[in-house]
């Protein structure tokens, strides 16, 4: 999936916002108030952030150790970060589906 792709998927989620918190190259998505993706536009390859949950973490990242790594600047029980370009769309459409699923039942501060 490319960044325009993901973007609209994320939008068409009920009660989805968008911000650029840290400046025009990071793209957040928050449900509820709190952050269920990011999509860095910052380095070469494209990544993006998702909340996962910790049983399923460990294993993403060892069946693609080389697309799905450790969450960048995130906790990393509960975050991987992922190059969606290199991955099938339907993997990609279920980790985001994941990540809004976990958030999403989180009740806002």
């Amino acid at each position: 999936m490319n960044a325009e792709e993901i973007r609209n998927y994320a939008l068409d989620k009920d009660n989805v916002t968008e911000s650029f918190p840290f400046g025009d190259a990071v793209v957040v998505f928050k449900v509820n108030g709190k952050i269920f993706l990011l999509l860095s536009l910052i380095e070469e390859q494209m990544s993006i952030n998702l909340k996962c949950d910790p049983d399923k973490v460990i294993e993403l990242r060892e069946e693609f150790p080389d697309t799905i790594l450790p969450g960048y600047h995130m906790n990393k029980m509960h975050w991987n970060t992922v190059l969606p370009e290199l991955l099938k769309k339907e993997l990609v459409i279920e980790m985001i589906d994941d990540s809004y699923d976990l958030v999403s039942k989180k009740k806002r501060k």
